[in-house]
């Protein structure tokens, strides 16, 4: 899936859902190395899981981050 993000430095977040599974996250923009570490952490990792932990982080004076528009994103993928 491609999720076009709102509120951060980067612009996109492609990933794929497999058997209830987080698996090959990529941002394209932002903080590259920290974006490539959330993408390995998650790899694998429950799509709920992932969602409880990311969901609400912000950044600086922001109401979102990259790892809270990751969970919007899955839970958007989710309810399609």
């Amino acid at each position: 899936m491609v999720y076009k993000t709102r509120g951060t430095c980067s612009q996109l977040i492609e990933f794929d859902i497999r058997d209830g599974k987080v698996h090959d996250v990529r941002f394209m923009g932002g903080c590259n190395g920290n974006l490539k570490g959330i993408g390995s952490l998650v790899e694998g990792m429950e799509v709920h899981e992932v969602i409880r932990r990311l969901e609400g982080t912000t950044c600086g004076m922001k109401n979102t981050s990259c790892p809270d528009q990751l969970a919007t994103a899955l839970r958007t993928a989710i309810h399609e």
